[in-house]
């Protein structure tokens, strides 16, 4: 089932495993797309980040992004798009 964001993220990124962990904890559905493997990808975290390559990055359906938000702010962003 596809979410209403995809986080960009990296395989060794400990803040992308632990909020992955919390949104699957909380039944919360994304899409994940590691920016290692996909340099489109990594273009469009360094576009929502000054340049830089900061993961995790959340891209909404709304077309906002947030860079390592807390749990608290997904949700509070998931449930303005509902």
């Amino acid at each position: 089932m596809s979410g209403s964001f995809t986080m960009y993220s990296t395989p060794w990124c400990g803040y992308c495993h632990r909020l992955k962990g919390q949104l699957d904890r909380e039944g919360i559905a994304f899409d994940i797309v590691d920016i290692e493997q996909n340099p489109d990808a990594a273009q469009i975290v360094e576009s929502a980040n000054n340049g830089n390559q900061t993961v995790p990055t959340l891209v909404y359906s709304d077309g906002t992004a947030q860079t390592n938000p807390s749990l608290a702010q997904v949700k509070e962003k998931v449930a303005s798009l509902a």
